[in-house]
């Protein structure tokens, strides 16, 4: 996998999120918005998937994808993050506090990757897609084991035609009071923000990490 470094050469606070090739003609301008939002110095480290479904997915849902493929590999993208790409960063920027993040599966993932591991401290989930079959009995089960989740999601996302991802609205709204009982209310946030799944990624994004940032000063 490869990746791209943004930011400050002297950060507090290590970013990384999971993002597809689409996602690279918005980075610099999500970067931007994220330093108009918080004054800390962070460096972001944005890792390039070939194939979203198959690298983020935790199990496979034919209503997302029907590449058997997809759902079985997202346990590889987990180690190629801690076991590779973090201990690189961490001897390059030192022992600091790391926020994983994504957008649509990015967010998904990151959720997931939370209650796989402790080495993030907090989470940054746009438009996760949290309505996955499965989902709210997983998250149930398994617990987040970071300090801090930002949650957000359009407020069009859950009026759409498809069944299965029309129950996002629901199973986002279970997400946040699950974080609230297991982080405490001033732990977590669930954002709502104007649009469809496909409106201001690279704003939703930016604002689900700063708010990370900000909640992670002193760390």
């Amino acid at each position: 996998m490869v990746y791209k470094l943004y930011g400050s050469e002297k950060p507090e606070v290590i970013l990384i999120q999971l993002s597809a090739r689409h996602e690279n003609a918005t980075i610099e301008s999500e970067v931007a918005k994220i330093v108009e939002l918080s004054s800390r110095p962070f460096v972001l480290a944005a890792v390039e998937l070939e194939d979203w479904t198959v690298g983020l997915m935790p199990w496979w849902d034919g209503n997302v994808s029907r590449d058997p493929e997809a759902g079985g590999h997202a346990g590889e993208t987990l180690d190629f993050v801690t076991m590779e790409l973090l201990p690189e960063l961490k001897r390059r920027f030192g022992e600091l506090p790391v926020v994983l993040g994504g957008y649509s599966l990015g967010g998904l993932f990151a959720l997931w990757a939370s209650s796989q591991t402790d080495v993030f401290q907090g989470i940054a989930a746009a438009s996760p897609s949290v309505w996955i079959h499965g989902w709210q009995q997983f998250a149930k089960k398994n617990p987040t084991r970071v300090k801090r989740v930002y949650l957000s999601l359009g407020d069009r996302e859950e009026l759409v035609k498809n069944q299965a991802i029309a129950r996002v609205g629901d199973n986002i709204r279970a997400q946040y009071e699950l974080l609230q009982s297991q982080l405490g209310p001033e732990n977590c946030t669930l954002v709502w923000e104007d649009g469809g799944h496909f409106a201001d990624n690279d704003g939703r994004l930016a604002r689900a990490f700063g708010w990370c940032l900000e909640g992670l000063a002193g760390e």
